[in-house]
């Protein structure tokens, strides 16, 4: 059995193990602290950044586009990426947004003042900072609406990378009491069919010492 290294509030590693989960791919979990530098964690990846999926042969991969499509190449049904060539630039198209644009002007913000700050001891959260997040978030809750408005799934017809990049990054937001579904109906509605999967149940079965969810996060009907 392979092992991913992660953080539990990772969204990045939540995208991992949402995608092997979909895959029926067995993982082993190891929580680890990438700010805490661990000699024997940098061995694995130099970057020093959580996640990194570790096979049985020792075959180590790091980030979590590079461990997806590892994935889908060894495992290759349910396809996630796409089966032609336009799906799957569209789903890696729409994954790399929320895992790039989403990330930095929103979850950077919110999820690192608030939750990474404190777990470094870094000091107090910057407000100026979730206060922007706090902003992006509201167009990009539109985007999703506007897509999900258009499309079955935010890359077309199926499930795909990019709803479970999108998901990640909201689960981790969400948590942390940051979302306001009732103002985002159409992202709530998109949101509560991911979190109706079977797959998404670890995810919401997590719990961080010294930090509780709202009563909402794990409720299917929240």
């Amino acid at each position: 059995m392979a092992t991913l290294y992660h953080h539990p509030l990772s969204p990045f590693c939540r995208k991992v193990r949402i995608f092997a989960a979909e895959k029926s791919i067995p993982v082993a979990l190891e929580a680890d602290a990438p700010w805490a530098r661990r000699p024997e964690f940098l061995a694995l990846n130099a970057a020093g950044a959580v996640p990194v999926w570790v096979e049985d042969d020792g075959t180590t991969i790091p980030e979590s586009s590079a461990i997806c499509e590892f994935l889908e190449e060894i495992v290759p049904q349910p396809m996630l990426i796409g089966d032609d060539a336009q799906q799957r630039a569209e789903s890696r198209r729409l994954a790399a947004w929320f895992d790039i644009k989403f990330y930095d002007e929103v979850t950077r913000y919110v999820h690192g003042e608030r939750l990474l700050k404190r777990l470094r001891r870094e000091g107090e959260p910057n407000s100026a900072a979730i206060r922007a997040g706090r902003q992006n978030l509201v167009t990009h809750l539109a985007y999703i609406g506007w897509l999900t408005d258009h499309r079955n799934w935010l890359a077309g017809d199926d499930f795909s990378v990019a709803d479970i990049a999108a998901a990640a990054q909201l689960s981790v937001l969400d948590y942390l009491g940051e979302v306001k579904w009732e103002e985002a109906p159409e992202a709530k509605d998109w949101y509560q069919r991911i979190k109706s999967r079977p797959t998404f149940r670890a995810i919401l079965a997590d719990v961080l010492p010294g930090f509780s969810p709202p009563a909402h996060y794990a409720d299917l009907d929240f």
